[in-house]
């Protein structure tokens, strides 16, 4: 059984999926590789003046990659189904099995209401402040849980924060990912630049 399974391959997604793997939960992600980044380009992300929308997304898959994220790339999730100890998520090829869920499939909520998660009466999937669903442990993040709030760094926090309270949940309390320049030199070596 997989510790998380994310469903897509966006800012939101790969972050999400990027904190978990980081600070060692094992973590799967589906991508179909529909991510409206392809088509943009971002010179509003804080810290970053010009990228192209697909390069930004292959630096985040680097990035995930970097932790070992075991990355299913073109393979489309067909169903999520709660279970008696976590979910079932089913592709074409497979079922697999994790603890926690987390929902990026942007703006197609298919998933989350076939999973039985609440909407809003915008047709949002509800969510609290840590973008848990109404369904325990799973959680819905970026356009899925925004009726028009659509930005890459928005997505991307929203993923944050799924992670953030899924560490919290694992570790049994408040869990904070700070990292120093020594912690990154311990990970990296003398690739970082200080």
């Amino acid at each position: 059984m997989t510790d998380v399974i994310i469903v897509g391959g966006g800012p939101a997604g790969l972050s999400a999926a990027l904190f978990t793997a980081k600070n060692g939960l094992n973590t799967v992600v589906f991508d179909t590789d529909q991510t409206w980044l392809h088509k943009a380009h971002l010179f509003n992300y804080p810290g970053i003046g010009s990228i192209g929308g697909t390069n930004y997304i292959n630096t985040l898959r680097e990035q995930v990659d970097d932790f070992e994220v075991d990355r299913h790339q073109d393979t489309a999730v067909t169903a999520v189904e709660s279970t008696t100890d976590g979910f079932t998520v089913k592709t074409d090829e497979d079922d697999h099995a994790a603890d926690y869920v987390v929902l990026a499939t942007g703006a197609n909520r298919d998933l989350a209401d076939d999973l039985g998660c609440a909407f809003t009466d915008e047709n949002v999937v509800d969510v609290d402040v840590t973008m848990e669903t109404s369904v325990e442990d799973a959680y819905a993040t970026g356009a899925m849980v925004r009726a028009e709030e659509w930005q890459a760094v928005i997505s991307a926090g929203d993923g944050a924060a799924a992670a953030l309270n899924i560490l919290t949940k694992e570790k049994g309390e408040h869990f904070h990912d700070f990292d120093t320049p020594a912690d990154a030199e311990a990970l990296f070596g003398s690739l970082i630049d200080n």
